[in-house]
């Protein structure tokens, strides 16, 4: 697609769009939740680059690298709470709602919980909820630190499945996910192409903190678009 130069008439807002707002695809593959994520998508179109959620080689890929990305997560988390009575999920560093607020719209008999520690995200978070009336969705202003010593404590059930997009490499994940987990649960993490080095270099680390069977699987996005990567661990 060409983008063109901007008339002297028209504002940066005008000039916006997405390379799949014409396409069928997002609604193909969003199902039911196509109308609140549509919602959402015009939110970080309007709003997204100014309030620091997306960078500004985005906005015109919203749909592909936020949205169906976040969504690829949806089966891996479909399946891991699938014997789960609670259907409890934790989105670590959830900041402009990826994966957390895709996926929390996509499985709405999905009990979420997006932590994140810094305000002006939280805030974000917020509305979203509110605007796209997500009464499945809990938003935490915390550390994962924080939210681990509440379950240690007993403060606070542990999760059957643990969600985050580059939020930080695996040898640091580990810790900060993995204690997240009830025995059984799974760690679902989005990832770029060098996950498996990343695996490689945290074994010990996912070992310290009762991870296991860690590996990569290659996620479809949509048709015609890029696979992602998702790295799954098991806790013991």
């Amino acid at each position: 697609m060409v983008v063109q130069d901007k008339t002297p008439d028209q504002t940066d807002e005008d000039a916006r769009f997405d390379e799949l707002d014409n396409s069928e695809l997002p609604q193909r593959i969003l199902a039911d939740a196509y109308p609140v994520l549509k919602q959402f998508h015009d939110k970080l179109m309007a709003e997204g680059e100014p309030r620091g959620l997306i960078g500004p080689r985005d906005v015109h890929i919203v749909w592909e690298r936020h949205i169906l990305n976040s969504a690829a997560v949806v089966p891996f988390i479909r399946k891991a709470v699938s014997h789960d009575a609670k259907k409890r999920v934790a989105d670590v560093g959830s900041g402009g709602g990826f994966p957390g607020i895709v996926a929390a719209a996509c499985l709405p008999d999905c009990e979420f919980t997006l932590i994140e520690p810094m305000e002006r995200r939280v805030e974000w978070l917020n509305e979203c909820v509110r605007q796209f009336g997500l009464d499945n969705v809990l938003v935490l202003r915390a550390r994962s630190e924080e939210v681990i010593n509440q379950i240690r404590k007993h403060d606070l059930e542990p999760f059957g499945a643990v969600t985050c997009r580059a939020v930080a490499p695996m040898t640091k994940l580990s810790g900060w996910t993995l204690p997240l987990l009830k025995s059984h649960g799974q760690l679902i993490a989005l990832k770029g192409r060098s996950a498996q080095v990343e695996l490689d270099k945290a074994e010990k680390m996912i070992r310290k903190y009762h991870g296991a069977h860690a590996h990569v699987c290659l996620a479809p996005v949509g048709e015609g678009l890029e696979p992602t990567h998702v790295v799954l661990v098991d806790k013991m």
